[in-house]
């Protein structure tokens, strides 16, 4: 599996799915597998910013910056495993996992507000000035009874995201 180019084998194939908690078939999972080698142009097994870079729903995301942090230099085990969250078997727990890892920039456990506001400008962009995205965030923040010191982990996002219904899918062709 360390080279893209090889085929994968039932063992590797059975290896990726236990990674990531069974949320893609076997099917799926070989479907992923061709994808993660187009992307990974250089055949070096591992996909880049630049290679990821190539992917258009990717490169025009607001958050591409942010996903790049996650995603450069993945193998295809760890970029099977990334892309489970979007399964629609994943849990809510590994939906919510995900997003606090976007949502945690520097990678130290905890999100600030501040953080929190970085986020807001990258999805609004030019459409809201700073200002007006700290007053939103501010109430939003207020509301749900923290302000603008607190800093969250992941079962703070797990108790406020745990009671939505949140569709984070991505369906996987499968030849």
């Amino acid at each position: 599996m360390g080279n893209s180019s090889s085929m994968l084998t039932q063992y590797d194939i059975e290896e990726v799915q236990e990674h990531c908690n069974h949320s893609f078939s076997q099917q799926e999972i070989v479907s992923l597998y061709k994808r993660f080698c187009q992307i990974d142009r250089n055949g070096g097994g591992f996909i880049s910013a630049e290679e990821f870079l190539s992917v258009p729903e990717l490169a025009v995301n607001p958050l591409c910056q942010r996903l790049l942090r996650i995603l450069d230099g993945l193998n295809f085990k760890e970029f099977v495993a990334f892309l489970s969250a979007f399964s629609s078997r994943a849990t809510l727990q590994q939906k919510v996992e995900f997003i606090f890892k976007v949502y945690d920039s520097d990678g130290n456990g905890k999100v600030t507000f501040i953080e929190m506001l970085d986020i807001l400008g990258d999805l609004t962009g030019q459409f809201m000035s700073k200002q007006q995205r700290e007053v939103v965030l501010s109430r939003v923040l207020g509301e749900a009874g923290y302000d603008q010191d607190s800093s969250f982990v992941l079962s703070d996002f797990m108790k406020i995201l745990g009671n939505s219904n949140m569709k984070m899918e991505v369906e996987v062709p499968v030849d």
